[in-house]
């Protein structure tokens, strides 16, 4: 887990200040890692540790703290003795309030290490951690000494969805609350779009969409599911010629049949085409939009996470 400066960012923005609740350790069971946030204000929260006993608990106390109490403390949770959970183990929480003037001290990138109720100068295991994310980037959360250091998140991969219909929305509602990326919707007009756009969405309406190819940054990923398969095609076709990080049309065997005797006399080398992924999503798990933005998004996150996927069977040898 990492700590996500944009969507603290704009929590800040729009409540002025907010108390993060971050889980620094665990030991045992716990329902959820180290590093997994919330963010919580006088109206609501978002994000979440786990729910249950605890994060209610830990939201009333992140209030409280807004209302007047410390800027930070750390707190060890027995989650049976203490909340009556089930779980059987025990998490160490941070709070902390987080206005502007505490947004600039975290970086843009790297690791953000501070005291939380230790000692002025950071403990062994912090200082190493510091050299090291300077030469190669940090990897983990690091509690020790009553001090927190966490990785901030890299900035999201762009991620160009093409097409709101019915598949589109159920990917961008699917997507939309990761950190992970950052999406740009695209399609004909205005009101092709849903009436709510999922926060964090970048709608971009364009009468023809393919010139906007060459705007597209070149490590983008694309996921190209339009209304018309003359669309999807050209869409595939500039792309090819643009370049991009990773490529998905919608549609079946026949479809990518087609559009790859077609991509070919456009100039294009299989090898080339092959970068693009058809079908997307796992045909096994049916054609229901919401089936398919499940596993699509699946696939994404296991490809930034950097965690094998496992073999599907139509895959297999």
């Amino acid at each position: 887990m990492t700590l996500d400066r944009a969507a603290l960012a704009a929590a800040v923005d729009a409540h002025g200040a907010v108390a993060r609740v971050v889980i620094a350790a665990h030991k045992g069971s716990s329902p959820r890692e180290a590093g997994a946030a919330m963010l919580v204000w006088a109206g609501g929260q978002s994000g979440t540790i786990g729910g249950g006993a605890l994060e209610v608990d830990a939201a009333a106390q992140a209030r409280a703290m807004l209302a007047g109490g410390p800027r930070s403390r750390a707190l060890r949770v027995p989650l049976g003795p203490a909340l009556g959970q089930c779980c059987g183990g025990a998490v160490t929480l941070v709070h902390e309030v987080i206005d502007a003037a505490t947004l600039a001290t975290i970086p843009d990138t790297g690791l953000h290490a501070r005291r939380i109720d230790g000692d002025a100068t950071p403990p062994l295991a912090i200082a190493r951690a510091l050299r090291a994310a300077r030469g190669q980037g940090a990897a983990q959360v690091i509690w020790a000494g009553g001090w927190l250091a966490e990785p901030v998140s890299a900035p999201a991969q762009p991620l160009w969805l093409w097409g709101a219909g019915h598949v589109g929305r159920a990917i961008a509602n699917t997507l939309a609350p990761l950190p992970d990326f950052a999406l740009t919707w695209i399609d004909t007009a205005p009101g092709r779009f849903p009436a709510d756009i999922p926060s964090g969405v970048t709608p971009l309406p364009a009468a023809d969409p393919a010139a906007l190819v060459p705007h597209a940054p070149p490590q983008a990923e694309h996921l190209i599911l339009t209304y018309s398969h003359a669309l999807d095609l050209e869409l595939c076709h500039r792309l090819l010629q643009h370049g991009f990080g990773a490529a998905g049309l919608i549609g079946s065997a026949s479809k990518w049949a087609r559009f790859r005797s077609r991509l070919r006399a456009l100039g294009h080398t299989d090898a080339q085409i092959a970068r693009i992924r058809c079908p997307i999503g796992d045909p096994q798990l049916g054609k229901h939009p919401q089936a398919i933005a499940v596993s699509v998004a699946a696939n994404l996150l296991h490809r930034h996470t950097g965690r094998a996927e496992r073999p599907r069977a139509r895959d297999r040898g």
